[in-house]
């Protein structure tokens, strides 16, 4: 496993280091400690969490989809059994985007403030701005992923944001417009995360390769075009966080522990360059060149998502993966 990297303290920011860097652009993948202060940001996002899957209890309790609300739980434990008594997951209430396909204008999301505070941490945007410069953009391509033990999903939860994450690069699942962007991942640990529990691998120096063809049904590289010999689990604490190339192969194992494991997976890249999901909002996070562009207000961002809905439903537009899923390889 490469050498984990911890934050300059010095200066009182997470900007990183030349070694960082050198370490980043050898490996492909750099995890840095301690970024984001759990107290301050993580339990905030955790409290609304309890609060969202509060609504979703009543909501299915009063279409009788499900018995009880379960309410006298704590969080985890009520999670599943809301899941268990519906048959299925419901991970896009808690998501902060929309899905690729089929949006109605009811499709559930949530955009709340403590969400907007993680996408504009200002370490996280020092780490950010460490790798792509200070014009930074806040790409759409983001997600929330709860993943309860997979021994207790019921076989109705399908969703990979709930299960094992298959091999892939984030190049692979964003339009063709965007393959010259300079795309940073920035993959924020939640709670802790461990190899039982289903924490992030990464094949080292995969990166240094072209895009590799994706399978369908999932979305995923298939084994014979990976060093599966190179695999390497990256565990975390709550709030470090790990970045990766867009070209750096990656996915999670299933949780097969007892616990819940939780993270925010985000990308950035330099204002002004393709996004790779056009349909979705992005908006700049951060700019030396030009303050006034930022966006500060979570309401604002909200409903950029908001409209996005609207338009989507409207028009009835779907995101057309490049991948066809009959090259030779998925066969």
């Amino acid at each position: 496993m490469s050498q984990v990297m911890t934050p300059s303290t010095e200066t009182g920011n997470h900007f990183l280091t030349s070694k960082q860097l050198q370490q980043f652009e050898h490996d492909g993948y750099l995890r840095v400690e301690g970024v984001i202060d759990p107290e301050a940001f993580i339990d905030p996002l955790f409290a609304d969490y309890a609060l969202v899957l509060d609504r979703l209890a009543n909501e299915l309790h009063d279409r009788g989809e499900i018995d009880s609300t379960f309410d006298d739980l704590p969080f985890g434990d009520r999670m599943i059994r809301v899941y268990q008594a519906s048959g299925r997951d419901h991970a896009r209430y808690f998501d902060c985007s929309l899905p690729n396909r089929n949006v109605k204008p009811d499709t559930h999301m949530w955009l709340g403030p403590s969400v907007f505070h993680l996408l504009t941490h200002p370490g996280v945007l020092d780490v950010v701005e460490s790798v792509i410069g200070p014009e930074i953009t806040s790409n759409p391509v983001q997600h929330v992923r709860i993943k309860p033990p997979e021994k207790a999903l019921p076989d109705g939860a399908t969703d990979v944001l709930v299960r094992a994450n298959p091999w892939h690069q984030d190049n692979g699942v964003v339009d063709p417009i965007a393959d010259e962007t300079h795309m940073l991942t920035v993959w924020i640990s939640l709670s802790a995360a461990t190899p039982e529990n289903g924490c992030l691998r990464v094949i080292p120096g995969s990166h240094r390769g072209a895009l590799r063809t994706h399978c369908l049904n999932p979305v995923a590289i298939p084994d014979a075009l990976l060093e599966l010999d190179r695999v390497t689990p990256v565990p975390t604490e709550p709030g470090d966080v790990i970045i990766f190339n867009k070209y750096t192969c990656h996915g999670s194992g299933p949780n097969v522990s007892d616990h819940f494991r939780v993270s925010l997976d985000l990308r950035y890249n330099p204002t002004g360059q393709p996004t790779g999901r056009p349909a979705f909002p992005d908006f700049v996070a951060r700019s030396r060149h030009d303050p006034s562009s930022v966006l500060t207000d979570p309401a604002a961002w909200a409903q950029l998502w908001y409209d996005a809905r609207t338009r989507l439903a409207e028009k009835g537009e779907n995101f057309a993966f490049r991948w066809r899923g009959d090259e030779p390889v998925c066969a």
